[in-house]
């Protein structure tokens, strides 16, 4: 069995060759054939001829499972698409103007198929065949279809399972996993509930990535009922810090960053959107909508405010202002990266795939890949050139927010101002400009006297001296500046013109990307290979055939579009986006391969259980919050983390649920955490980026003309790690070294190392080191009239930090470690000193107890069930 594998061939072909071989195609293309005797035509049957045909020569390299040339015999669909040339292999009742026929009858060995060293080849009767169905209207039967994929197939809300005996079901999520755990060849059990501290810990830190207060642990201590956990899960949903954690996933998935990216990696505006994104999760904005609002917000009827802003999902996209760069190359770049975004955070799909050729697995075509491209091609250039030089900066739309009425009306009085005093600069220039002569007389006069002379400066001096002709322009500039500066009344009035001017900055609106559609559209074309100066067939906008079909009264557009993927029809949106909360809950999704539902995607572990939830979903009103309050709920997530030799033997990897999620936090939580523990985590939300510690000198080393990393030194350098600055060159070190991306592209899923560097970061990275001496306060001040003792200090910094009490030789080790460092401080109070600046000795507390207590606290900072929930 042989195949097109060669089809290349032609591809690469010149394009007068490829003409000629078209064009004497009624001439060449039957050569070999033409000395057979012709057959009496008769209507060709596909199952009993043609298909065996294809089963025998071709489909080892043009069936499922591959995809040479971009061509898969499978179907009468897949047949007629274009393939990678950008032609498709038959045209319809012509089969002298079909590339099959050509390759297949040609006695070219560079061209024919099957090649000549891959096997035998068509005989003249299977050549005529091939031909006549051709030309017969290539007809192929429906159910000779390949069956369709799993995911491509609408989902369907099966009822769970009925189960009995004694089992723990919360709610439908657990008769799926119970039935499933029963269905093994040796039948397994639930694990038994987690504790009441480790519980409360797990849920808070996955609803909005922080720990519990300890009171709030101690309170479920003591009432660890069904009702009161509820009540404490509402509370955490309603919580402002909710949408804090649920933004960064999203904002990895948008590839959000506040630079551009490339080599230059200059900053731009972007938090706007970041803040959008928090906004509409803690308001839990109905999926379908807050998809929409992103990628269309523009092009709804009456867009507000917030809905432009919205559309900034797009415009996270990198932007290269190299010099030299290409504006239109910059710009198709940005679409690929847009089309490919969507294809992954919607549809679970690698639609880059399809960019150069057709998807070699998936249902998709390359014509598919750019009739999606259309749909996002109608943008303006997004970055200029800077004057006459090589290099460009960013632009394209830009959306500035209203100031409110004060704020209007103090920037009119202002203007006016300027206007003003810009006048009155002009006309006192005017005059000294007329005065100049009288007055370089009076200060080559001063220049006599030795003392005045002094108050001159020697550059001024020598132009003075140098007759006006002879003056080159430079030094008419210096001149003319300096008498500026002596003159008092020009002094004081461009002092009053820089205030003013600052003033009228600082009123400046803020600014965010988005995207705005252009009036008139652009042309769309296949890109041959994905070369974008290689244009093929013209395109339109549309949706692939594979999913649901485009509904629209309208010319389609990015509205069209969006609205077409939160369809209810659509199979994948909702599968997708509930898999991937899923996996933030549990490590792994129930498609463990989130980025692809394809056919070279893993399959579901519990196919009813993602189906069902992607209904329930979408039957209440596309609430994230409603699925997640379920899942938090369940019997499976409440079960202890706690793990067997026999339970690692049968179900290694927890895809079964035999036990409770247990999983490193993210790199932003692990620093939300600690601040939390040390009680120095600022609430304030939203607003430009911060600038919390972080090592000196990285930014100079990255970068063209890098901008300084001002580090804050209000609450902002204690504020979540949501608003921490993110310049792809250089993202915030700790973050990178617990394996936060740089979003120069979407990032469906963070990897999870465990390396050295990463104890070493929380050991000695200067945040963490604040925050530890912040945690070193919390301890050596808590009821410090009521003479708490070492141990019970200990034990409470023990629980700030992992919730749970801890044991008695857990608390024995960490005070021995605590009295031989104070210990040791009180021996060499010096070093005590060193390590606790002044301002970090709280009133009634010694340096050498807080250096002591700084030791534990580093300690319990660095401990791997602090960095894990579980």
């Amino acid at each position: 069995m042989y195949a097109f594998r060669c089809m290349r061939s032609v591809i690469c072909c010149p394009p007068i060759m490829l003409a000629t071989i078209l064009c004497t195609s009624s001439v060449c293309w039957s050569d070999s054939i033409s000395a057979t005797k012709p057959i009496v035509k008769q209507q060709i049957d596909f199952e009993k001829t043609v298909l065996p045909i294809f089963v025998k020569h071709c489909l080892d390299c043009h069936g499922p499972d591959d995809r040479e040339g971009g061509l898969r015999l499978t179907s009468r669909k897949n047949i007629l698409l274009r393939n990678d040339s950008g032609e498709p292999a038959i045209v319809v009742g012509k089969s002298d103007q079909s590339i099959l026929y050509h390759r297949i009858s040609t006695q070219d060995e560079k061209e024919q198929m099957p090649p000549s060293d891959a096997g035998e080849r068509l005989s003249s009767q299977e050549i005529l065949i091939l031909k006549q169905w051709i030309d017969q209207g290539a007809n192929w039967p429906t159910e000779s279809e390949e069956p369709k994929h799993w995911a491509y197939v609408p989902p369907v809300k099966n009822m769970p399972p009925v189960l009995k005996g004694q089992v723990r079901i919360n709610n439908s999520i657990d008769s799926f996993i119970v039935e499933k755990l029963r269905s093994q060849e040796t039948p397994l059990s639930q694990a038994a509930p987690a504790s009441p501290a480790g519980l409360l810990r797990r849920v808070s830190l996955d609803l909005i990535g922080l720990p519990p207060t300890l009171e709030d642990v101690i309170a479920f201590e003591k009432n660890p009922s069904p009702k009161a956990y509820e009540k404490y899960v509402d509370s955490l949903l309603q919580s402002p810090r909710y949408g804090e954690k649920w933004a960064r996933q999203w904002l990895d998935l948008a590839r959000y960053a506040d630079s551009n990216g490339f080599q230059a990696d200059q900053l731009r505006e972007m938090w706007l959107y970041r803040d959008w994104v928090i906004k509409s999760l803690n308001q839990d904005l109905p999926f379908d909508q807050f998809t929409i609002q992103q990628l269309a917000g523009d092009l709804l009827p009456q867009a507000t405010i917030d809905q432009k802003i919205a559309t900034g999902f797009h415009r996270c996209t990198t932007c290269n202002v190299e010099a030299g760069v290409d504006p239109e190359e910059n710009r198709v770049n940005q679409i690929f990266d847009r089309v490919n975004a969507t294809g992954l955070v919607w549809l679970g799909t690698t639609f880059e795939c399809a960019q150069c050729h057709n998807h070699k697995y998936d249902p998709f075509s390359q014509q598919d890949y750019y009739q999606i491209f259309a749909f996002f091609n109608n943008t303006p250039l997004e970055v200029k050139q800077v004057g006459k030089s090589v290099t460009f900066e960013v632009t394209g739309p830009k959306l500035a927010l209203p100031l409110d009425k004060k704020a209007e009306q103090s920037k009119d009085e202002l203007t006016n101002q300027r206007l003003t005093i810009q006048t009155q600069l002009n006309a006192r220039q005017k005059t000294l400009i007329e005065s100049l002569p009288k007055w370089e007389e009076t200060m080559l006069a001063l220049l006599e006297n030795s003392e005045e002379s002094t108050k001159v400066p020697v550059t001024v001096q020598k132009i003075l001296r140098t007759n006006s002709e002879k003056r080159t322009s430079k030094q008419k500039k210096e001149l003319k500046s300096f008498q500026q500066k002596q003159d008092k009344a020009y002094s004081t009035l461009e002092k009053d013109l820089n205030r003013i001017r600052n003033a009228l900055k600082a009123l400046e609106p803020d600014t965010t990307l988005v995207m705005v559609e252009m009036s008139q559209p652009r042309m769309n074309h296949i890109f041959k290979r994905g070369d974008f100066l290689n244009k093929g067939a013209a395109v339109t906008p549309q949706t692939p055939d594979a999913l649901h079909p485009l509904k629209t009264n309208r010319k389609p557009d990015r509205l069209a579009f969006a609205k077409w993927l939160v369809a209810r029809e659509n199979p994948l949106v909702a599968r997708v986006t509930v898999n991937r909360w899923w996996s933030q809950f549990f490590g792994h999704g129930i498609v463990a391969t989130q980025e692809d539902f394809g056919s070279q995607g893993d399959a579901p572990t519990h196919p009813e259980l993602l189906d069902w939830l992607a209904v329930e979903f979408m039957e209440h009103n596309w609430s994230m919050k409603h699925i997640h309050k379920m899942i938090v709920m369940s019997a499976t997530y409440q079960q202890s983390s706690k793990v067997t030799p026999a339970l690692l033997e049968v179900d290694p990897y927890n895809q079964l649920y035999t036990r409770g999620p247990r999983l490193r936090l993210a790199a932003e939580s692990i620093r939300d955490n600690a601040l939390v523990i040390s009680g120095l985590l600022s609430t304030k939300m939203g607003g430009p980026p911060v600038y919390p510690p972080q090592p000196k000198g990285l930014w100079r080393h990255v970068g063209r003309n890098a901008p300084k990393y001002l580090t804050s030194t209000t609450e902002d350098r204690y504020r979540r790690g949501v608003y921490v600055i993110w310049r792809r060159s250089a993202p915030y070190p700790s973050f990178t070294n617990f394996d936060a991306p740089d979003r120069g592209s979407c990032v469906i899923n963070r990897s999870r190392t465990n390396t050295p560097l990463q104890a070493l970061t929380l050991l000695n990275d200067p945040a963490y080191i604040e925050i530890a001496v912040g945690l070193a306060k919390r301890l050596a001040t808590k009821d410090v009239a009521s003479n708490l003792s070492d141990r019970e200090r200990v034990t409470y910094a023990f629980r700030l930090c992992v919730a749970r009490k801890p044991k008695t030789e857990e608390v024995d080790l960490l005070t021995k470690v605590f009295q031989q460092e104070l210990k040791y401080f009180q021996e060499h109070p010096q070093a005590a000193q060193k390590l606790i600046s002044a301002e970090n000795r709280p009133e009634g507390v010694g340096a050498t107890r807080m250096a002591a207590w700084l030791y534990i606290a580093n300690i319990l900072l660095n401990l791997d069930e602090t960095i894990t929930k579980g």
